[in-house]
């Protein structure tokens, strides 16, 4: 479909000059945002579904989670949520528990997390905890029980 988009583009006559206007892609963007009520669910719904390239809106209430599907851009929904409700709104922080390699280490491990998530981050001080240095490698597997002929004077 690539040449048939060129092809479009280049005859396309609608815009009225030789700029190529850059389309935006289907995305799904997920938006963390307090939401205590039934009303408040209608005030954020209302808010996000207005916007021109919006396909679909889901609100997860008790994870208080905002999901936008269309052609839109994140930074744009997180500030029209803002702007339209008021309430404070960020890009949602948080992945499934089993993609992080340390969950439980500081800056990962979030008590409001909903269940089976942590908080995203991409800490160099986290991640030295996954790599073992070579000596410390050497050290731990020499006296180790799966090789018990690693120390003679056992």
């Amino acid at each position: 479909m690539g040449v048939l988009d060129h092809l479009s583009n280049v005859f396309d006559r609608s815009s009225g000059g030789s700029k190529l206007k850059k389309r935006k892609q289907l995305q799904t963007v997920e938006i963390k945002v307090k939401i205590d009520c039934e009303g408040c669910e209608r005030k954020v719904r209302r808010a996000v579904e207005g916007m021109k390239g919006v396909s679909s809106v889901e609100i997860e209430p008790k994870q208080n989670k905002l999901t936008v599907v269309g052609y839109v851009e994140p930074e744009k929904v997180v500030a029209r949520v803002i702007h339209r409700t008021g309430k404070k709104a960020e890009l949602w922080p948080y992945v499934p528990y089993d993609v992080v390699e340390h969950p439980y280490a500081p800056g990962v491990y979030d008590k409001k997390a909903p269940a089976g998530y942590v908080r995203y981050t991409e800490d160099a001080q986290i991640s030295h905890l996954a790599r073992a240095s070579s000596t410390e490698v050497r050290y731990t597997t020499a006296f180790s029980d799966e090789n018990p002929t690693a120390c003679v004077v056992m």
